[in-house]
């Protein structure tokens, strides 16, 4: 018999984190039926993740969208991420039934210190293929922002990259301009 590859989906993560298999202190999370581990979070990634979370509050605060901070999204039922930052379209329980999925998401910030590789090969395509409308990664250590839009199956269809200097707006909210440089701290 020729092996075959194991897809765990979404509930299975679920009851394998319930069973102790997964600890609360293990950064992993759950890819295409597939656990990834994820790297430690350094402290210039943390700061990052404070800057954005306070740099995006103003729209919070005005109603027009959630902030979720390393919190999961339900992408499929074999995959459930959990980006650095997600601006979601607002919701009066707070996705208390259900993590939010590729149409509650407004826009998704990956913070790279030392997962770009993972973050531009592995994730970007994977939030493409389930129609998440925007995608920010952003480069502490090239001090770069990444930009994806467009997402189609066979990845996002509009990629730039920004340096300092440059200005840039979320999609969904065409006026709130932010200096690139002020996101990369």
């Amino acid at each position: 018999m020729t092996p075959v590859r194991k897809r765990f989906t979404v509930e299975e993560f679920h009851r394998m984190a319930q069973a102790g298999l997964l600890g609360e202190d293990n950064r992993v999370e759950l890819l295409e039926g597939e656990v990834w581990e994820l790297s430690p979070i350094g402290s210039r990634h943390a700061a990052a993740v404070r800057r954005l979370r306070r740099l995006f509050t103003p729209l919070e605060m005005e109603g027009a969208c959630l902030i979720a901070v390393q919190d999961p999204v339900r992408l499929s039922p074999f995959s459930e991420p959990q980006p650095d930052l997600a601006l979601l379209r607002p919701q009066p329980d707070l996705y208390q039934e259900e993590h939010p999925g590729p149409q509650d998401i407004l826009l998704l910030v990956e913070v790279a210190e030392a997962s770009l590789a993972y973050d531009l090969a592995v994730k970007a395509p994977l939030y493409a293929r389930h129609g998440v409308l925007e995608l920010w990664v952003l480069d502490l250590e090239g001090k770069r922002l990444h930009v994806f839009r467009s997402p189609s199956p066979e990845g996002y269809r509009e990629v730039q990259t920004l340096a300092p200097g440059n200005h840039l707006a979320p999609a969904a909210f065409p006026s709130f301009s932010l200096p690139v440089a002020e996101l990369l701290g």
